[in-house]
C-alpha cells in the first residue's frame, strides 16, 4: 500500500522541475500522504570534497519556529555557571556526575549537549563515544562557550546544526506538516541562507548543485537555486 501512495504522490510534482521555495512547501503538503506528522527536510548538494578540511561545510542556524520537537538540553559545566544553565531552561547541568553517568552507564538521555570552555578537557574523555552520534559540544557550532545561558535558550528555541557529508551533502529538518506554510518557508528560508554563506573560500565552481526539499515520506522537489543563492545575497 505505501508503494502505491507514494506512486500515486510522485506524480503530483514535477521532478524534473526547480519550484520556488513557497510553492515547493505547498506541493510537499500536497503529495503528503502518510498518517502522521511528518517533518519537512531540506538536501543540499554542494560542490565541496569534504575530505579536505579547508572544503568543510558545517554550523547552525536558530530556525525562526523551531523544528517542532523538543530538545533536552545537557550543560556540562561547574560553579555558577551550572545556575545559569537551568534558569535558561537546560534538562540536566552540572559535570562530573553526569560525565560518569555517560561513561559507566551509556547514559544518553538528551539530545544536545552544551559545554564552558574551562570542562572540556574533561569532556574530552568521553569524544570517541559522543562523537560518533553527534554529540560533541564545538565552538563552531556554538556550543562551546562562557554564555552557556544563550546556547541553552537558542538551542531550545530551534538551533539546529548541520554539517557537510562525506558525499557533499547537508541534510537538515526545518518543521513539520503541522506548521503553517509560511512558518515552513520562514525556517527553510533561514536554513538555506545559512548553508549557502558557509561557502567555504576554497570550493571551487558551482557550490549549490542541487538543493531538495520533501516530507519524512513524500518525494523530494527540487528548489530553485537562484532563489536559494538570492536569500543569502539579498
Amino acid at each position: 500500500m505505501a508503494g502505491k501512495k507514494y506512486a500515486e504522490a510522485k506524480t503530483k510534482v514535477d521532478r524534473g522541475a526547480e519550484y520556488a521555495l513557497a510553492d515547493s512547501i505547498k506541493l510537499v503538503r500536497e503529495a503528503a500522504y502518510a498518517g502522521f506528522d511528518e517533518t519537512v527536510d531540506l538536501a543540499f548538494r554542494l560542490g565541496v570534497d569534504p575530505r579536505h578540511a579547508d572544503q568543510m561545510v558545517r554550523g547552525s542556524v536558530v530556525l525562526p519556529h523551531g523544528t517542532g520537537k523538543a530538545v533536552r538540553v545537557l550543560a556540562l559545566t561547574k560553579g555558577e555557571k551550572v545556575r545559569e544553565a537551568e534558569e535558561a531552561g537546560a534538562d540536566y547541568a552540572g559535570l562530573e556526575e553526569y560525565l560518569t553517568k555517560i561513561e559507566k552507564e551509556n547514559w544518553l538521555d538528551f539530545d544536545r549537549i552544551v559545554a564552558t570552555p574551562d570542562v572540556m578537557k574533561d569532556v574530552a574523555r568521553l569524544g570517541k563515544l559522543l562523537g560518533p552520534r553527534g554529540l560533541m559540544p564545538s565552538p563552531k557550532t556554538g556550543t562551546v562557550t562562557f554564555d552557556v545561558a544563550k546556547a541553552v535558550v537558542d538551542i531550545k528555541k530551534g538551533k539546529v546544526d548541520y554539517r557537510v557529508d562525506k558525499l557533499g551533502n547537508v541534510h537538515m529538518t526545518v518543521g513539520r506538516l503541522s506548521f503553517t506554510d509560511e512558518q515552513l518557508t520562514e525556517n527553510a528560508a533561514a536554513a538555506i541562507e545559512a548553508v549557502v554563506r558557509a561557502r567555504p573560500a576554497a570550493a571551487k565552481g558551482q557550490y549549490l548543485r542541487r538543493l531538495t526539499i520533501s516530507s519524512t515520506m513524500g518525494p523530494g522537489l527540487r528548489v530553485s537555486k537562484q532563489e536559494a543563492s538570492a536569500l543569502a545575497s539579498g
